[in-house]
């Protein structure tokens, strides 16, 4: 079974050569829960993404990257957004769009 991160890139790399795809994903910025939004359009694409699964993998990606700096005892405070893959996710899309 394929990671969060590995269905996000699957998912870009099919946005990126979509057009269809990319406005569909991008149209759910527009709706009452983005968030929730989105994750029911990755699914009816095909991509099993869920809300907590999303929140999860950037928060276990930047622990893990965190962890791997200085022998593991790197406590820098985080930059608002470095962990959000689904904020990463849409400005990759929105950049892509203009």
């Amino acid at each position: 079974m394929a990671s969060c991160v590995e269905l996000l890139d699957a998912l870009q790399h099919r946005a990126f050569h979509d057009p269809k795809v990319r406005r569909q994903l991008l149209a759910t910025r527009q709706e009452k829960d983005p968030f929730g939004a989105f994750c029911r359009t990755c699914r009816e694409l095909g991509y099993e993404i869920y809300e907590m699964d999303l929140i999860c993998a950037g928060e276990e990606f930047h622990a893990a990257m965190k962890r791997s700096t200085n022998g593991g005892g790197e406590n820098s405070p985080m930059l608002a957004g470095e962990d959000d893959f689904y904020e990463l996710f849409m400005a990759g899309l929105e950049q892509e769009s203009q």
